[in-house]
């Protein structure tokens, strides 16, 4: 038997267990969240459609009770406030670094040996206070920022081809933020050829302007953060342990001098199986990718720093 925890049941959390449950990629899912009542309606809604769906995972919702979550694989953490317009996920640090802090404590007192998977933003501070406060190997915390900037890469790339998205192959390492994720251009492809043989560099310079707003030009249109999208990229890290599957995705990982770096969690390409992230796999990054990922680093660590300003480890 397997199972997941989704802590908070907003349009995040409600969406990741969702998808965690049409996959069937858990015999269990646990939904939880504060507020009185929503993480049962969630789950109640949810499998209503088990029928229509035609799935078997059981899906329940929870108020504020960290027992009902015990023996769970996967935590993953989508608990916090939202972005709104005009906001920068770094804002959000001083209120969301309590909340998680607190949630990771909680679950872990139910199930010491869960996976982490951290939705929060800022993502990466978050992923890096999870893993420092709790003492944990660098294996069971993972921030899912880079699956959801490589899907909306992928997606731009598609339009840009005008082709089918499952045919492109495209990923973003870096700081899961507007100005510092990477999309590594030179990497994607479509049916293994280059996309730089099929688009112009105007074409792939604005799909990459494109990618890196992305999260910021669905808040400007909904008026909050998106939740379809990184629901999907959090149970798809899921799915990765659960299954044991040795998928490569860019995920929010500690680094232990990889790529140069320690003391820093941020968006690398990683082997995800059932212990986590199996493997940080090292590209031979050139001069400017080098560059551009010095400048995310630097971004990343002062924001991290503000944990330590506001004594949140």
């Amino acid at each position: 038997m397997s199972k997941v925890t989704v802590v908070g049941a907003g349009n995040v959390g409600a969406t990741c267990a969702n998808v965690l449950a049409v996959n069937e990629v858990a015999n269990q899912v646990c939904l939880i969240d504060i507020k009185e009542g929503l993480a049962e309606g969630k789950a109640m809604d949810i499998m209503q459609t088990a029928q229509l769906m035609q799935f078997d995972t059981v899906v329940t919702g929870v108020t504020n009770d960290y027992s009902k979550t015990e023996g769970s694989d996967v935590v993953i953490i989508t608990s916090g406030i939202p972005r709104k317009p005009g906001m920068t996920r770094e804002e959000l640090i001083g209120v969301n670094a309590g909340i998680v802090k607190s949630v990771a404590n909680q679950v872990l007192a139910h199930s010491p040996n869960a996976i982490l998977v951290v939705v929060s933003n800022p993502m990466d501070t978050m992923a890096y206070l999870t893993l420092h406060s709790l003492g944990l190997p660098r294996n069971r915390v993972i921030g899912m920022g880079g699956a959801l900037d490589s899907a909306r890469f992928q997606y731009f790339l598609a339009k840009a081809l005008c082709c089918n998205q499952n045919d492109v192959d495209g990923f973003v390492i870096g700081g899961h933020g507007d100005t510092t994720m990477i999309p590594m251009s030179r990497f994607a492809t479509y049916r293994g050829v280059p996309v730089s043989e099929c688009l112009t560099k105007e074409q792939l310079d604005e799909v990459v302007k494109s990618t890196m707003v992305g999260g910021a030009t669905l808040t400007g249109l909904l008026g909050t953060s998106a939740w379809m999208a990184p629901g999907a990229a959090a149970a798809s890290v899921a799915e990765a342990i659960i299954k044991d599957q040795h998928k490569m995705i860019p995920c929010s990982a500690a680094l232990e001098g990889e790529y140069g770096y320690k003391d820093i969690t941020i968006g690398v390409p990683c082997i995800i199986g059932k212990n986590g992230i199996e493997k940080i796999v090292e590209l031979p990054l050139n001069d400017e990718e080098k560059a551009l990922f010095a400048a995310s680093e630097a971004a990343v660590h002062k924001t991290t720093n503000i944990l330590h300003e506001i004594n949140a480890l």
